[in-house]
């Protein structure tokens, strides 16, 4: 069986660091390169964390797409970079697995277009522990019998981009069986805005940003005499590589653009 080439953009990132030992480990996968902005002309073995693991480091994107021929494109890098970095592969031919969040609507609809002209396909995953999916699968079924929900995330003091992509993804998918309310007194005021956090079709999503958090969410549900909560907690970043292997398989198989972890699980 021909194994999978792979390329890795962010290898020195968290997450990209357990991306490498991952596809090092696999033995149906390749890697042939990773896409780092200040390592040009050296080895990733030459880098400390590293050893054993051999595979040529590139500053440009297009040349390391050319030079390696990757079939699949691991990004774990940040929204900005991550876009730049899916457009290109599609364009080259390469498909992406990318686990960056914060892409807009308008990104998604873009790639989404680049992927039906390409024949290719393209995972796009705010979040890749199971977990994390069933927690927001779980979500999905008790909103159609809680109407008011407020969404708790808590990660580490180093993300960028706030509400994360996966309160994000969990309000669209209530959204999709709970009917649009706004919850609370109707003359409800903050007295220091921000203090009721954001409102996505009447939901509110509340994001903590402390050192010694990983990746946690918690989504509760309240009504007469009762509350549900449903919590998912990541304790380490090796919790989301089973997302990654299994991403990177299925997108093998895929010729369209595939918008969370959720929509590949059986």
């Amino acid at each position: 069986m021909e194994k999978i080439r792979i390329v890795i953009a962010g290898p020195r990132g968290r997450m990209g660091q357990e991306a490498v030992k991952m596809v090092h480990e696999t033995n149906s996968f390749e890697l042939v390169g990773v896409i780092d902005r200040k390592k040009e002309h050296s080895n990733l073995n030459e880098l400390e964390g590293f050893t054993g693991i051999s595979a040529p480091i590139y500053v440009e994107m297009e040349n390391c797409l050319v030079e390696t021929k990757p079939d699949v494109l691991i990004d774990l890098t940040s929204p900005e970079t991550g876009m730049f970095h899916t457009r290109l592969a599609l364009n080259h031919g390469v498909r992406p697995v990318v686990g960056t969040t914060g892409f807009s609507n308008e990104d998604l609809l873009e790639l989404e277009q680049l992927c039906e002209k390409s024949g290719l396909g393209c995972i796009i995953a705010p979040n890749f522990a199971v977990g994390a999916i069933l927690m927001m699968k779980f979500s999905q079924m008790a909103a159609k019998y809680f109407d008011d929900v407020e969404i708790i995330e808590l990660h580490h003091d180093q993300k960028l981009d706030a509400p994360s992509g996966t309160a994000i993804k969990t309000a669209d998918m209530i959204s999709k069986v709970r009917p649009s309310k706004e919850q609370g007194h109707p003359n409800e005021k903050e007295t220091h805005m921000g203090a009721r956090g954001a409102n996505i079709d009447g939901m509110r999503i509340h994001s903590v940003r402390l050192p010694g958090l990983i990746a946690h969410q918690q989504v509760m549900f309240g009504a007469d005499g009762q509350t549900l909560s449903i919590r998912h907690d990541s304790f380490n970043r090796a919790s989301f590589m089973s997302g990654v292997k299994l991403s990177v398989e299925q997108v093998m198989k895929l010729d369209v653009l595939v918008y969370g972890l959720e929509n590949i699980l059986e």
